[in-house]
């Protein structure tokens, strides 16, 4: 930590704070720490609070808007906590050319989810992904982490229903 930089305390007596701590101070509390730090945030909370920006900004010594520009530039972070289970469609530019587009307007029908929405009961969280680094399997979702790819658009509806359905 620099020596003119004071030592903020964390948003709440949480004892998860202590591994964020331990990321900035592994990065002697450096603003080149910023993407590790939301990472490690993500990991442990699920996702990432406006209590939780300001702490990093405070901490590293980067303001606010620089924080919330990673925060939300990034796909893998969430600002809002995610559902039980979580769809995402690929919508990069082989997944789209393969029908990915289709898929996202009928979940935004079916199901009425915007990307980023959660259902109401968070049993489901929508998310879209620029690309998923797997376009040799195009088009591509991912059920709760899982890759699926190689399926035509209405494959991919049948297993999203199937999926969806085998939950409740």
């Amino acid at each position: 930590m620099a020596l003119n930089q004071k030592r903020i305390a964390p948003p709440s007596d949480d004892r998860r704070w202590k591994l964020v701590d331990a990321t900035m101070r592994r990065y002697g509390y450096s603003s080149q720490a910023v993407i590790e730090t939301l990472h490690t945030i993500q990991e442990v909370f699920g996702n990432i609070s406006a209590e939780s920006l300001a702490y990093v900004s405070g901490s590293l010594n980067v303001p606010p808007s620089k924080v919330y520009g990673v925060a939300t530039f990034y796909n893998h972070f969430n600002m809002a906590p995610l559902g039980e289970h979580v769809l995402s469609v690929c919508t990069g530019t082989a997944c789209y050319v393969k029908g990915s587009g289709q898929v996202v307007d009928w979940i935004k029908e079916e199901y009425g989810l915007e990307p980023g929405q959660t259902t109401p009961d968070n049993k489901l969280s929508f998310m879209v992904a620029r690309c998923v680094g797997a376009c040799g399997l195009a088009p591509v979702i991912m059920l709760d982490g899982e890759v699926v790819g190689r399926l035509s658009v209405d494959e991919m509806k049948k297993r999203i229903k199937e999926w969806i359905s085998y939950d409740k």
